[in-house]
């Protein structure tokens, strides 16, 4: 049974006013991940309070202050968009565990870097800003033409 929506709807916007893009189906993730798709960033986001107090502030804060952001950045919410969530870790994330909330990176439709739960809970929101921005450098910095 999936979350009510009144009771997330805050938890969503925390992510959704900041011009992150919701997904919440299959179709819309391999959309987004398709052939071609570039630099995105799919955040799982999730109802517990290190999502809350760590991930998503942690992810805004990147966002805001990153020199290679990503193209598009995403988000599903893990026991709300059931089939978007399952099928971003079984086809997308197969060889990773599941983990809520998360951080998974894309580049063309592949995974090149996922922050888990466990490095999220371990972190405050400016580590967790950093560590992305890092990242975004690493895997999505422009290539000189």
């Amino acid at each position: 049974m999936a979350y009510s929506e009144v009771l997330i709807a805050p938890m969503r916007e925390d992510l959704t006013r900041h011009g992150i893009r919701e997904v919440r189906t299959p179709e819309q993730l391999d959309a987004l991940l398709g052939p071609g798709s570039g630099a995105v960033m799919v955040v799982t986001n999730s109802i517990c309070g290190c999502a809350a107090g760590k991930a998503r502030p942690g992810v805004v804060t990147a966002l805001k202050n990153a020199r290679n952001a990503p193209d598009v950045a995403a988000t599903v919410f893990a026991g709300a968009d059931i089939a978007a969530v399952e099928h971003l870790r079984k086809k997308y994330l197969p060889n990773v565990p599941p983990s809520s909330p998360s951080v998974a990176l894309f580049r063309n439709g592949q995974p090149v870097y996922v922050m888990h739960r466990s490095d999220i809970e371990a972190s405050d929101p400016a580590t967790i800003a950093s560590r992305l921005i890092d990242a975004f450098d690493q895997y999505f910095a422009k290539q000189p033409q």
